[in-house]
């Protein structure tokens, strides 16, 4: 692919029109991420006029040669098959295309999710092998971080995608996150072996046959309290807890504002330790992490959230560098295929 020579230069396009704030957001963001990279490339694929606009109104530069028009965009709300079929033109199809033709390593978008994982499987295409792509997502965790997967790429998984899936997040945490060794756990409704649905309890015999680092099932509370780097689990169970998650922070800040209101002296107290919880909190905050890796495509795919501000976009690019560098889609493909030949 495009920049697997490690002296050659990362190309990374930038889904111009993704989000809820485009494309003001993703070019500031874009523009900041230029400060911190190194042998890089970025492409602004959008409408042409409107992204001119925002760097005229925020007197900044962007190579102009850099800058792909697309002159269709699709929308939060649109049917994610039938936009790619419609708008053969639109910011996120002109994105899944270059990556496809080499033109681009990785591809980033805070676009509609459903069209940006449709365009990356069917557009970009898929590493040999992979049944099923899966996107992570990294919950805090008492002992650090633990990811998730999946949490929405797919629903109705099969045991074979779930061992799929922990075998590209343990690359990821190890090649990403620095983890030597990942610590894989199966979720299911009980720690002992044979609590699970069928499909867990097939999974969970695939994992144990595994050379990762599996510890066995993991329940619910353990996300966030044992010592496990990689859960994986359906994408239909994923994504109701990522949902989930999100909804605490905006319940941990109703409750403080309750308790203020009640009483002054709980107000000035809270007053006192609201740049401690913010801190605290940081982790929990998407801004952060940037976006979500759609694993199991042949080249690099970021999935930002709907409402990413530029600092989010920023990372997201800088995500993509950094696995990129660390040929993460090569060593999938190599791990995929010994496991297949195995």
């Amino acid at each position: 692919m495009a920049g697997s020579d490690s002296e050659q230069k990362c190309k990374i396009a930038i889904d111009a029109m993704g989000g809820d704030f485009a494309p003001e957001n993703v070019v500031l963001g874009t523009v900041a991420a230029l400060s911190s990279l190194k042998d890089t490339e970025l492409f602004l694929i959008g409408k042409e006029e409107e992204i001119f606009s925002v760097l005229a109104k925020n007197n900044l530069s962007f190579s102009k040669q850099n800058i792909i028009n697309a002159s269709e965009t699709i929308e939060m709300g649109e049917s994610p098959t039938t936009a790619l079929k419609t708008k053969p033109n639109s910011s996120i199809v002109v994105g899944a295309k270059m990556v496809k033709d080499r033109k681009a390593d990785a591809f980033v978008s805070a676009g509609n999710t459903g069209a940006m994982m449709a365009a990356s499987t069917l557009i970009t295409g898929r590493i040999e092998g992979v049944g099923r792509p899966t996107i992570g997502a990294q919950l805090p965790n008492i002992f650090g971080t633990c990811s998730l997967y999946d949490v929405g790429a797919g629903k109705d998984a099969k045991a074979i995608h779930l061992l799929e899936y922990a075998i590209m997040g343990s690359i990821y945490a190890k090649e990403i996150d620095g983890i030597s060794n990942p610590k894989v756990g199966l979720l299911s409704m009980g720690e002992e072996e044979g609590k699970g649905n069928e499909v867990a309890n097939e999974a969970y015999d695939l994992l144990k046959n595994s050379n990762l680092n599996f510890i066995g099932n993991v329940e619910g509370r353990d996300l966030l309290t044992k010592q496990v780097d990689v859960v994986v689990c359906d994408g239909f169970v994923g994504n109701i807890l990522l949902k989930f998650g999100e909804s605490v922070p905006k319940l941990l800040k109703h409750l403080l504002q309750q308790t203020a209101k009640q009483n002054i002296f709980d107000a000035l107290k809270i007053m006192l330790i609201k740049g401690t919880l913010k801190k605290a909190l940081k982790s929990l905050d998407y801004q952060e992490h940037g976006g979500v890796p759609l694993l199991g495509i042949n080249g690099i795919s970021i999935i930002g959230h709907g409402s990413s501000t530029p600092k989010a976009i920023t990372n997201m690019i800088l995500k993509a560098k950094k696995m990129f560098d660390n040929k993460l889609v090569e060593k999938i493909q190599r791990s995929i295929s010994d496991y297949k030949k195995g």
